[in-house]
Order: structure tokens, then sequence, then C-alpha cells
């Protein structure tokens, strides 16, 4: 190894001890590269060792840090931001959980299934794995406990469904993806949706067989509320509004009618549309989403700046060589130097966060993939899926202490960490089943997949008695609005998956 190859993994290892010292990340980002590049023109001129490193070449981080600021596409994300924290001020959430937790009491860890769906939306329409967690937290945790729902179970649901903003989308880690590795933020958003359906499949089907063969872990509601008309349409009014500002928001982009810039603009202002429909708009709640807006907005480009340094730096002593010749030598053949990647990414989840690793991880090791023949969006929803794990596992695993914030005081920290195993256990095995059914099989696994929740809805439609009592009005009314939601699934699924065959 050289002396720039010796640097690079002293500037990695610096990186990693002093995030555990307390500072805040960004300027540990930007020290390392000031300091690095000090003791890389010192070791150079003074010592005489072979450092390719010079103040010419760091002074190329003001132009890449003005880049980063006249970007276009990174205007979307504190759009984003803005559209996911005014969603959660609105109120829709408390109230289609209220009403789809009504109409599942029949179903087998009905409570769970509901929070599962509230989480699909959430993430479509938040993407922050903060106000995910935090508001499903708030809102079904203390439902779930006084259900009887084991605590273990109750929490690692919770705590895993929130992390689905960071997969689907729109979600703000797959626009600060795009970016770094120059791909186009449309298509890996469209790359992206489906694995995050099937996360949430694999949830529910997990939930499903918990509460099926151990009913104490997710009791059954003794006494179910009879399904009315009144509550089909609280429901309907509960979804719609969110469902239809999502598909305007993804379906611009996939379609092709707006950038996702212009998108994420349609997004902010629909969700100060439905808030105010919601009559929850106010002065103070506009000032606290701006507020929080403005924070998480800081935050990110505050680390992206630094990261941008560290990254530049870095690859001026030659550790993006290193790296590329480390995976390349190793004995492997191609797809298995991608488990490695991707096993890599899973143990640094364990201490470092997903914004550092996307910014300083994915772009090192992208070159290494495109130069293996794999497909960059392909692999880049793999890595997302993969940093996924890093909010929930220990000790940094962020949602879960998000959590443990708003838990009931009996919560404790270890309960949710039982609690989320078998999720991260889903959340490998989602990834095992990307890997393998990415290409030919693709299409065939999908209509698997569909074909699996045809038959879980028909094992559970005797369970619902509307379908046993079709006299009654609101069981035909029921049965139609069933009928057509059933089709439009099967519908945009054939579509779906005629698109990736």
């Amino acid at each position: 190894m050289s002396a720039g190859d010796w640097l690079s993994v002293a500037m990695f290892i610096s990186f990693i001890v002093l995030i555990f010292t307390g500072f805040p990340v960004a300027w540990v980002l930007g020290g390392l590269a000031v300091v690095f590049t000090a003791i890389g023109i010192i070791a150079e001129i003074d010592f005489g060792w072979p450092v390719t490193m010079s103040w010419e070449y760091s002074a190329l981080v003001v132009d890449r840090i003005w880049d980063v600021m006249n970007n276009w596409v990174l205007v979307a994300l504190p759009m984003f931001i803005l559209m996911g924290i005014m969603l959660e001020k609105s109120g829709l959430a408390g109230r289609l959980l209220e009403n789809l937790a009504t109409l599942l009491e029949r179903v087998p860890g009905g409570l769970a299934i509901s929070v599962t769906t509230i989480g699909v939306l959430l993430a479509a329409s938040t993407g922050i794995i903060g106000a995910s967690v935090v508001l499903l937290g708030l809102l079904a945790l203390p439902s779930m406990l006084r259900q009887g729902y084991q605590a273990e179970f109750a929490t690692g649901t919770v705590a895993a469904v929130g992390t689905l903003g960071i997969l689907i989308p729109p979600s703000i880690m797959l626009v600060l993806m795009a970016d770094r590795l120059a791909i186009s933020v449309g298509d890996l958003f469209l790359g992206a949706l489906l694995p995050g359906l099937l996360l949430s499949a694999l949830y529910i089907a997990f939930i499903v067989m918990n509460a099926s063969l151990r009913p104490g872990v997710a009791p059954a509601v003794s006494h179910a509320q009879p399904i009315t008309l009144d509550l089909l349409g609280a429901l309907a009014k509960s979804v719609l509004p969110p469902v239809l500002l999502i598909f305007a928001v993804l379906g611009s982009i996939f379609f092709g009618l707006a950038t996702p810039t212009e998108a994420a603009g349609v997004g902010a202002f629909g969700a100060v549309v439905l808030t105010w429909m919601a009559g929850r708009l106010s002065r103070e709640v506009v000032s606290e989403v701006l507020t929080e807006t403005t924070r998480t907005t800081a935050y990110i480009f505050a680390i992206f700046l630094g990261a941008t340094a560290f990254s530049l730096v870095l690859r001026g002593l030659g550790g993006d060589e290193l790296i590329e010749r480390g995976l390349l030598g190793l004995p492997f053949e191609p797809s298995g130097i991608i488990i490695t990647i991707l096993l890599v990414t899973f143990l640094l989840g364990f201490v470092l966060d997903w914004i550092e690793i996307t910014l300083i991880v994915l772009p090192l090791v992208a070159p290494v993939v495109t130069g293996l023949g794999f497909d960059l969006i392909w692999f880049t929803v793999m890595f997302a899926v993969c940093l996924q794990t890093a909010f929930l596992t220990p000790p940094v695993g962020f949602a879960i202490f998000y959590l443990k914030g708003v838990a009931p005081s009996g919560v404790q920290v270890a309960t949710i960490y039982r609690g989320v195993m078998p999720f991260i256990g889903l959340q490998l095995l989602a990834l095992v089943l990307l890997f393998f059914f990415r290409d030919r099989f693709m299409a065939e696994f999908w209509i698997a997949m569909l074909a699996a929740f045809n038959f879980f809805i028909l094992l559970n439609i005797p369970k619902i008695t509307f379908f046993a009592d079709e006299s009654r009005k609101e069981g035909k009314y029921f049965t139609i609005i069933f009928l057509v939601m059933m089709f439009m699934v099967n519908y945009f699924g054939l579509v779906f998956i005629s698109e990736i065959s």
C-alpha cells in the first residue's frame, strides 16, 4: 500500500471514531477534509512521501459546493420535507387509522395491518423516518397495547413500518442517491416502488402468520363494531385525499409530465390544501412546519457539504482506487463482490447514519458496480433496502430512539430491540429476493406476489360479516366497493408487471 492508501484508511477510521464523540457530523466531515489535506501536503513536501495532494486540488471543494447549491434537482428536498411535515399536521393519518382499524377488526392482526397500511401511505407522502415513526408511535402504539398486543410485537411493527418512508418514493434518500450518482430520479423512484411494496407485503404476511399461529401476540377484538355506510364513507374520505396527492406526485414523475422538482412543488402545495381542508391550517401550524422544514433541510445540506469535501479529499488521497482494487481483488465472482458490498453496507449501518453512507460510501462503490456490468439503478435500489436496516440496528438505530421518545413509560429500549429483530430479518429476506429475482424471473415473481395477495383476501372474506349477509343494504354497497378496489389493485399490478418485464 502507498502512503496515500494509508492516509485514506486513517481518514476513514478517524471519521468512524469521531462519530462517537458527539461532534456534529457535518463538522467532523469538513474538519477531517481540511486536516488530511494538510497532512497529505506535509507528508509529500517535508517527508517526500508520494502523496498526490495539493492546495490547488483541495480548492476544488469550493466548486463542488457551488455545484450542490446550484443543483436544481436538490430543490425538491425541502419541498418533499415540507410536504411530509404538513401532512403530519393535517390529522388525516389519525382518522384513517381509526376507520381502517375498525374495518379490519375481524382480520387476524387487523390493527397491525392497519398500522402497516397507514405506514405505506405515510411513506409515500412524507419520506421522513422521524415523522412517520413518531406519528405511528403516538397514534397506534397505545391502542395496540390496550388491545392486548405483545409489547415486542407492537413496537417492532411500528418501528419497522415507520422506516418504509426511506424506500417508498418520493424519498429524500432516493433524491440524494440520484444526485450523487448522476442518474434519473424518476427511474430510481420507479425502481424502488415495487421493492417497497414487496417489503410491505412481507410485513403484512408476517403479521397475519403471527396473529393466526400465536393469538396471544395480537388478540382479536372480542366485540367488533358493525361496518356501516358511515364507516365506509369516513374511510373513503380519509384515504382518498392522500392517495390522490401521491398519484399526482408520483404519476407526474413516472409519466414524464413533470420533473421531480416540479412534482415536489405540486406535493407541497397539495399538502397545504389538504391541511386547510381538514381545518388544521393555522398561523401556528405554518410557523411550526416551516421551522421544522428549515431545520431538517439545513441538517441534511450541512452534512451534504461536509461529505462533499470529505469525499473529494479521500479521492485525492487515492481512496477510491484503494476500494476498487480491494473489491476487484476479492476471490469471488461479480455477484459475490456485489454481495460483499451489501454486507459491508449492512454492517456500516450499525455505526453510521444513512446520510453518511449515501454521501460517502455509495459514490465510491458505484464505479466498481458499473465496471462489473450490473445495472446501477438496480444496485442503488438494493443499496437503499440495505440502508433501511440502519434505522433498526443498534446502537445507532434512530427509529428505535424515535419510538422510545413517544412510547408509553412501561416500554423499554430492550423491548423495542427484541421487537425489531424479525423485521430486520424480513428486510434482509427482501434483499435476497430482489437479488435473485432481478432479471428474467422478475415478472414471474411479481405475478406470484399478486396471486398470493388475492389468495389472502379470499381466505379472509368469510371473516367479514357483510359477505355472509348480503341482504343488508350496507353489505351490498361494501361488496361493490370491495370488488372495485380488487379490480384496481390487480389492474395496476399487471400494468407494473408489464412495464418491468
